[in-house]
């Protein structure tokens, strides 16, 4: 059998930037084995894959899977899912309803092009130093400047004081892995339009730097929208493809928004 694969670079405005996923529309579940080695053999952060649901509150039941883990919550891949619905599956309506293991997620298109995330908003709580992980400095690499504080929500979140002290990283792969999150967060103040800047590792799950992460911004936004008194804010994450969302913090929701373009098409032999 054949299943069509789309890989689509999210975030972006243009091929090679952004961050690519890829996309597998289905008719019904593959075993999750399967899908696991699909996502393995593509080696992307994220490969998503999404059934029709009839009659029911969402259009889609959509799952994510890393080359190794099959996770809870993915922006980048969710936006590339709408595009392709839209853009290459002829879908009409101007919502999509994804049923997922983090609840309803809603995507809107905009009439510039660019969609929206709905997300759940996932606010950091402050560690205290006794509660730093041991390892975190280490993990941090060589030369790290000291953070100004450490949080944690399902990532660890490291604020810096600078934009160039999150540039300047250079992390511990495997002392990352021990850290007990799924991933770490390293954000700073922006300057000029952009609100705030981040970067992502999460060696843990197989994605030793993330180009653009969606699901870390359900918790920047919240931390950045009460740091700079704020609802909407423009952010950048900073990895080498480099990305660009646009944020809004309403209640227990958060809005993310981006573009997306297709980068290729094919078809999965099974």
């Amino acid at each position: 059998m054949t299943t069509p694969i789309y890989q689509v670079d999210a975030f972006a405005r243009r091929p090679f930037t952004g961050n690519p996923a890829a996309v597998c529309p289905l008719d019904e579940w593959l075993p999750a084995e399967t899908m696991q080695l699909i996502a393995a053999e593509n080696n992307l952060a994220e490969t998503a894959f999404f059934v029709p649901l009839h009659g029911e509150e969402a259009d889609f039941h959509l799952r994510w899977f890393t080359p190794t883990f099959e996770i809870d919550l993915c922006g980048h891949a969710t936006l590339a899912s709408a595009y392709v619905l839209w853009n290459e599956r002829g879908y009409a309506k101007p919502e999509i309803v994804f049923h997922s293991k983090s609840g309803l997620l809603k995507v809107r298109r905009e009439a510039d092009g660019r969609l929206v995330l709905d997300f759940p908003s996932r606010p950091p709580r402050a560690l205290p130093p006794a509660e730093h992980p041991d390892v975190l400095m280490r993990s941090l690499g060589p030369g790290a400047a000291t953070p100004l504080a450490v949080l944690a929500s399902r990532d660890l979140v490291v604020e810096f004081a600078h934009a160039d002290e999150v540039l300047a990283l250079r992390p511990d792969f495997a002392a990352l892995e021990g850290l007990g999150y799924i991933g770490l967060i390293a954000t700073a103040p922006g300057s000029g339009p952009v609100d705030f800047v981040s970067r992502f590792f999460a060696p843990e799950v197989g994605v030793p730097e993330d180009p653009v992460t969606g699901s870390a911004h359900s918790t920047l936004i919240p931390f950045w929208a009460e740091k700079l008194g704020k609802t909407e804010l423009f952010a950048r994450q900073e990895s080498a493809r480099g990305g660009e969302l646009w944020c809004r913090l309403r209640g227990d929701r958060v809005d993310i928004g981006g573009y997306a373009v297709t980068f290729l098409r094919g078809d999965v032999q099974l």
